[in-house]
């Protein structure tokens, strides 16, 4: 595979924009044995099923490109050939509109979880980018200026965690005149929550539109104080996320999606000296999911991880053996119970690795 592919995920990712690219098993050492459902026959664990023998090209899918290297020589054309697709996504945008108490832990555990956190208050002394050092962006405005010039879309994930139920409409009422956000959820008790309700629907907003709010916030988890209610804020916007099907890498792509730019970096310059390693299926407990990526070096160093231990020190010795040599190899790591007990292994499951050289 050619570094220049790597060179232009990492130009699309920093534009904040999506991008794929399919990694296939054609001239692999091993990939006779997979299984047919990781051969493009079927589909399970997050694997995308590609025909086989597709050109080198660029191709659009949905907003962002989907590239595929070349598909090389298959020694039976009529047999399957095992592909898969991995999808690089930007962290989803997270708008606090409050910057309070509860928007500093709320902010700090979205950025945990890879959300791009914008903080939004009115008051300059809120909406100091000191008390919130995790945010990519923090806007001092009127709520009602700032939602205009965010341009909230279908993407975006937003949480009302004002001061008071006034400022709790204020936002909602412009929120709801545009794009509805993927997520919208409101603090407050019940009878706050009742109130602000039965106000925006007596101003004419249709019912329907409402009952899509989270109100009140988060998962029910009996939380009490600041930590505990972020916490509750931050699990119920993970299972927005994870609804299946939703999400556009929930279609049929290895289920790992994070950026880890400086494992972009090592792939896109290091042609001719470094390995790639993908985690392209998983059964049982594995310290990582599919898609899971690591650049090793002739030396053994490292960039990225496909779980640590005993497993990625197997890849790793088989990678050195590979860096500046064209080719690919499938291995498969065992972490059974059987096979795990003696090498002290936590897991008990099986990763099969593509393992592809990079050339310049």
């Amino acid at each position: 595979m050619k570094q220049d592919v790597f060179e232009r995920i990492r130009e699309t990712v920093a534009a904040g924009r999506e991008a794929e690219l399919v990694f296939d098993a054609a001239g692999a050492e091993g990939w006779e044995g997979l299984a047919p459902s990781a051969a493009g026959t079927g589909r399970e664990n997050g694997q995308c099923s590609i025909p086989a023998g597709m050109e080198s090209q660029e191709k659009p899918v949905s907003s962002c490109p989907r590239l595929h290297p070349d598909a090389g020589e298959r020694p039976d054309q009529n047999a399957p050939i095992p592909a898969w697709t991995r999808r690089w996504t930007p962290g989803e945008r997270l708008i606090l509109l409050g910057g309070g108490h509860i928007a500093q832990p709320l902010c700090r555990m979205g950025a945990m979880v890879d959300f791009a956190v914008t903080v939004v208050d009115d008051r300059p002394s809120f909406a100091d980018k000191s008390r919130f050092p995790e945010a990519k962006e923090t806007v001092c405005d009127g709520f009602e200026q700032a939602i205009d010039r965010l341009s909230i879309t279908s993407r975006d994930y937003v949480c009302v965690i004002t001061r008071g139920h006034r400022y709790d409409k204020e936002c909602l009422r412009r929120i709801l005149k545009g794009e509805m956000p993927r997520y919208l959820g409101m603090i407050g008790s019940r009878r706050r929550v009742a109130g602000v309700m039965e106000l925006l629907e007596e101003e004419g907003v249709e019912r329907s539109l409402l009952e899509r709010i989270c109100a009140p916030i988060g998962l029910s988890i009996g939380a009490q104080t600041v930590a505990e209610i972020a916490v509750s804020i931050v699990a119920q916007l993970v299972e927005y996320r994870r609804k299946k099907g939703d999400r556009l890498e929930e279609r049929e792509c290895l289920s790992q999606t994070d950026i880890n730019r400086e494992l972009l970096d090592a792939l896109a310059t290091g042609g001719g000296t470094r390995v790639l390693a993908l985690v392209v299926e998983t059964k049982g407990s594995t310290p990582v999911k599919a898609g899971a990526m690591m650049a090793v070096n002739a030396l053994g160093q490292i960039q990225g991880t496909i779980g640590g231990g005993c497993g990625e020190h197997e890849i790793i010795g088989a990678a050195r053996k590979m860096a500046g040599t064209p080719g690919k190899k499938l291995l498969t790591v065992d972490m059974t119970n059987d096979a795990a007990a003696e090498e002290g292994m936590v897991c008990g499951g099986q990763m099969t690795v593509l393992l592809e050289s990079l050339e310049v």
